[in-house]
């Protein structure tokens, strides 16, 4: 009953598999192999040699045909190992059986498939071809998926044990390597791996979640600030809504102001209308005045014209009487005055002739006074004080010489001084501007920025900055930040000196922002900043080839650099940069500008400044900037600042110097000035001395000649001559005034008549004219009285039109305004509420719109404040806090259905576990029925403990030769064939519960003796006779004691040659 469990009947035929199996191996230049060729049998196949023939290469082939790494054979390192020495490649082709339901893919390779691996130095490749030898497949999956397939496992030991294994395996008496063979004999070992690695794959899986779940955390407490900060916002909401009902109030409030306003000026316009009767009657009354007076005043004028008609001869001869009396009047007035004039001139000829008579009285008593002897001490007295006249003279004029020449070289000294100083000054001016400049440059240097506008310009980028919301696109700037030069040392001063005034500029893409900026610039205190409106939307301009300026010569434009696109474009709509050609120097420069007629060329720009145009006929040359040394947009300011310093250095020291000039020309002045002060004392002294002898010196002559003067008979003879001739003008002009006065009274008496005449004339006409007078005086209150008739006319006219027409107008016109006013406010209000709306609200007929335009500032402003608190508007938030709840609702979801999904695979992977448990349980069992099954065959008794929780397998053996039935539990403790037995039963139990298309042992009856190998060979070829699969056995000893089977196939490796 036992034996059958194990063992079938041999002679019974189990079905033939007839996939899967190996038919033939060839190999070529394999190892110790040039041409090797075996078949194989279908049922059990011997293979026997000398050592060193080649067996164990067989089963080396079939591992790497079906994919075995070299080191996984223990027989190479790397693949290329395997070539034959002397060869270049190997090959190792294996056909398999591929016929019967089992078949794989029968349609695409056939009855046979064909595995061929080709190994070179360098690589190595598989070749999957059906039966007839055509190519099928070159990839490792294909062969991975054939060997899936029939359960070619080739590293299982159970599948193909090679000779290594197989001695290890049977001298090993260790638990644990026993236990490592059965549990991957068993695929115990790759179930257990498998399940291992999808346990820590779920670890991994669980604690991801459980690292997102984590992290949403921060975002839940966000969504809880959130919603707080939306219940905190509730109240700014309903100031917004309060807000909104006051602009629906305000609006319908001015609807009805404006009614209001309507129905006051309709009042008005009846007022006014009822005005105009009353002023047209006053204005009809005084029509009828102004007409009445009208006629009074012609009939009045007409009898006035009658009267003048008669008085008018006595008018005529009045007006002569009138003209005569003032021509006489005239006449005498002229008389007197011409008296008067001679009778002064005759006064002033007495006096003259007075004045002579006592110069004549005084030289007479004069000349009595003088002596001799007085003359002659008095000419003595002259000759000294001459001499001493004349050395003051000399002395004071050589004085005055020397005090010219010390006051010239003062004056010298002090232009010198002067002009020392004022080259100080503008040393020390230079000093500081180069200080300045250097200054600059640094901060430049640190900077660039501040090269575009100064210090002043980072203040307006970080006002611009505080208030980019105002702006509808930031604007760009400074210019010259966002541009550089190729070759910015050579081109930077004619660039400078072409488009300089624009690098300071800021671009803005409309009017609104350019004032925002303009804002900005007043809080950074930049005054006079130069702003662009550009539209920044519009591409970079592509300019046209034929539009350039037709030379060779750089342009402004070609040497500019610049990311942005609207910087570029300004430079050209703005600067006209690609009409503003370079050149290197003057000469050139004139040739470009003038000498050829270049089109499109606007201006010439030389390297060191110079600019060249022409207008029509005129031509321009304009020198370059003599500060200017280096440009902005220059590669380095190192250069600058070194010629800089250097200029500030030799500034430093002419004014040292110039200081010790003018402290030696100061002192040199001082001493002159104490020269001069000694010198002017002297003359001083001198000309005061001069003074004194000169007044003596006249007094002396004067007295001289006095006496030697007096009383000459030629001089008082001439005074008598004059005091006759006198006396001959005055008797003249006597005679004159006498002849005067005579015409004067002429004269009163001549005025006298014609006064009388014309005073009776006057009397004899004085009725006619009394009654001329009283008309005319009539007349002019009749004109009066029209005029003032015309005045209340006009007058009344005027509050016809002022208080009445105009105000009537004006207020139809006012009427008509408020009219389309208030339909106009309807409307507008409509559009924001409905009337209906307002009157639910409870109306605001009665309010007044000013107060609710106060209110509702007030509301704006309190909204505002708290808005400024939460600059976003709930809606957002709202829409922000759904969208967060959605989002972490979906991960929520997402993250539940990974910890379901989870909790799903942990407990299929625990029933896994359970079930692979329960199977390793029942494989142990199965083991130590199957080993005690193989060792009932020599009459041994046995068993098998695995402990998987150790991970051992021990094998007890009972021999029946053991009278105590004392188990050994060492197999090295029995013999070398009973331990060789037994460990061959156990690999038979092994092989009963491992399935494989073919087996293959090599060197499997080592450490046996004759008696043990003859049974382990029956019971081997009984085992695979029974078992079905394909068995390939490889051994050095004779099997000629292997019964004979048609099923048994031997074959006999050719010697190893020497």
């Amino acid at each position: 009953m036992e034996d059958h469990g194990v063992f079938s009947d041999p002679n019974r035929r189990p079905t033939r598999l007839q996939a899967g199996i190996i038919s033939k191996i060839r190999l070529e230049n394999f190892m110790c192999h040039s041409n090797l060729e075996i078949e194989f049998g279908d049922w059990v196949n011997f293979i026997t040699g000398q050592n060193g023939s080649g067996k164990s290469a067989i089963l080396t082939a079939l591992c790497v045909a079906f994919g075995s790494r070299a080191r996984g054979t223990q027989r190479a390192n790397t693949i290329k190992d395997f070539i034959k020495t002397g060869c270049s490649h190997a090959l190792v082709q294996v056909e398999i059986k591929n016929q019967g339901e089992d078949a794989f893919k029968p349609e695409l390779y056939g009855d046979i498939i064909i595995v061929e691996r080709r190994i070179s130095e360098s690589a190595s490749s598989i070749t999957l071809k059906n039966s007839q030898g055509r190519r099928v497949g070159t990839k490792k999956e294909d062969l991975r998926e054939i060997v899936e397939y029939f359960n070619i496992d080739v590293e299982n030991p159970c599948v193909i044990m090679s000779q290594d294994k197989s001695r290890e395996f049977l001298h090993s008496g260790n638990a644990k390597d026993k236990f490592k063979f059965f549990f991957r004999a068993t695929l115990l070992q790759q179930v257990d791996d498998l399940l291992k690695g999808i346990g820590k794959q779920l670890n991994d899986a669980t604690a991801m979640v459980n690292h997102l779940e984590q992290l949403l955390r921060p975002v839940l407490k966000e969504l809880s600030e959130l919603r707080e900060k939306i219940k905190t916002m509730e109240f700014v909401e309903e100031i917004s809504q309060q807000v909104q009902l006051l602009k629906k109030k305000l609006a319908w409030s001015w609807v009805y102001d404006a009614d209001r306003k309507f129905d006051r000026q309709h009042k008005l316009i009846e007022k006014l209308k009822k005005r105009i009767p009353e002023c047209q009657a006053r204005i009809d009354q005084q029509h009828n005045k102004v007409e009445e007076l009208s006629h009074q005043l012609a009939k009045k004028k007409l009898q006035i014209s009658n009267m003048m008609e008669r008085t008018s001869e006595v008018r005529r001869m009045k007006e002569d009487f009138q003209q005569s009396l003032s021509m006489a009047v005239k006449e005498r007035l002229e008389l007197e005055e011409e008296r008067e004039r001679k009778s002064r001139q005759i006064e002033k000829m007495v006096q003259r002739v007075k004045v002579l008579e006592q110069q004549v009285h005084d030289l007479r008593e004069q000349y009595i006074q003088n002596t001799q002897a007085e003359e002659n001490e008095m000419e003595e007295r002259l000759r000294e004080l001459q001499i001493h006249v004349d050395e003051a003279n000399v002395n004071c004029q050589r004085l005055k010489e020397e005090e010219d020449e010390l006051k010239q070289r003062m004056s010298m000294a002090e232009k010198e001084i002067r002009k020392i100083s004022n080259q100080i000054e503008d040393v020390e001016r230079s000093y500081r501007d180069t200080s300045s400049r250097i200054r600059e440059l640094q901060m430049h240097q640190r900077n660039k920025v501040t090269a575009f506008g100064g210090s002043r310009v980072t203040s307006l980028l970080q006002a611009i900055e505080r208030h980019q919301h105002k702006f509808r696109s930031p604007p760009i700037g400074p210019l010259g930040a966002h541009v550089k030069l190729e070759n910015g040392d050579k081109w930077s001063i004619a660039i400078e000196t072409a488009v300089g005034r624009i690098l300071n500029a800021f671009i803005v893409t409309d009017h609104k922002d350019a004032l925002a900026l303009r804002a900005c610039a007043r809080e950074a205190n930049y005054h006079q900043l130069q702003i662009i409106i550009y539209d920044f939307s519009r591409p970079r301009i592509d300019i046209p080839r034929h539009m350039l300026p037709q030379t060779d010569h750089p342009t402004a434009f070609s040497v500019i650099r610049s990311d942005n696109p609207t910087v570029l474009n300004v430079l050209v709509d703005v600067a006209s940069a690609e009409r503003q050609v370079l050149v290197k120097d003057y000469d050139v420069g004139k040739t470009v500008a003038f000498d050829k007629r270049i089109s499109n060329l606007k201006e010439v720009y030389t390297s060191d400044g110079f600019k060249m145009f022409s207008r029509g006929s005129v031509q321009t040359v304009l020198p370059p900037n003599k500060n200017l040394r280096a440009g902005r947009l220059c590669g380095s300011f190192d250069n600058e600042i070194k010629h800089l310093e250097m200029d500030a250095l030799k500034a430093k020291e002419d004014a040292q110097q110039g200081r010790g000039l003018k402290r030696a020309k100061e002192e040199e002045l001082r001493d002159l000035q104490g020269v001069l002060s000694s010198v002017k004392r002297r003359r001083t002294n001198v000309e005061w001395q001069l003074r004194s002898k000169e007044f003596e010196l006249g007094d002396v002559k004067k007295l001289l000649s006095s006496e030697a003067t007096a009383a000459p008979t030629s001089t008082v003879d001439e005074l008598h001559q004059d005091i006759s001739k006198l006396h001959d003008e005055i008797r003249e002009k006597q005679s004159l005034l006498e002849n005067l006065q005579n015409r004067v009274n002429e004269a009163k008496i001549k005025a006298k008549d014609i006064r009388t005449s014309f005073e009776n004339l006057c009397e004899s006409a004085k009725s006619e004219i009394d009654a001329l007078a009283l008309a005319e005086q009539e007349l002019m209150m009749i004109e009066k009285d029209l005029h003032e008739a015309e005045a209340e006319k006009k007058h009344y006219e005027e509050v016809m039109h002022t208080s009445a027409l105009n105000p009537l107008k004006d207020a139809e016109t006012d009427c008509r305004e408020l009219e389309h006013c208030c339909k106009e406010s309807r409307r507008k209000a409509s559009i924001i509420c409905a009337e209906s709306e307002i009157e639910a609200l409870g109306g605001c007929k009665e309010s007044n719109p000013e107060q609710l335009s106060a209110q509702l500032s007030r509301m704006n402003q309190q909204l505002q404040r708290e808005s400024q608190k939460f600059p976003e508007s709930i809606d957002d938030l709202r829409m922000l806090c759904e969208k967060k709840q959605r989002k972490i609702s979906r991960k929520q979801q997402t993250y539940n259905g990974f910890q379901e999904k989870l909790e799903a695979c942990e407990k299929a992977l625990d029933l896994r576990w359970s079930k692979f448990q329960r199977n390793a349980d029942l494989l142990k069992r199965q083991l130590t029925w199957q080993f005690n099954g193989h060792l009932k065959k020599k009459g041994i008794s046995g068993k098998i403990r695995v402990s998987y929780e150790e991970q051992t397998l021990s094998v007890e053996v009972t021999m029946p030769q053991d009278a105590s039935s004392s188990s050994v539990h060492d197999t090295r403790g029995l013999s070398g064939g009973e331990r060789s037995f037994s460990t061959l039963c156990f690999a038979l139990a092994l092989h009963e519960m491992t399935e494989a298309p073919f087996r293959a042992m090599d060197e499997f009856d080592v450490f046996m003796d004759a008696v043990s190998r003859k049974i382990s060979l029956d019971a081997l070829v009984d085992f695979a006779l029974a078992q079905g699969s394909q068995w390939i056995f490889i051994t050095p000893h004779d099997i000629s004691m292997v019964k004979h089977d048609e099923r048994i196939k031997k074959q006999q490796m050719a010697a190893p040659r020497e």
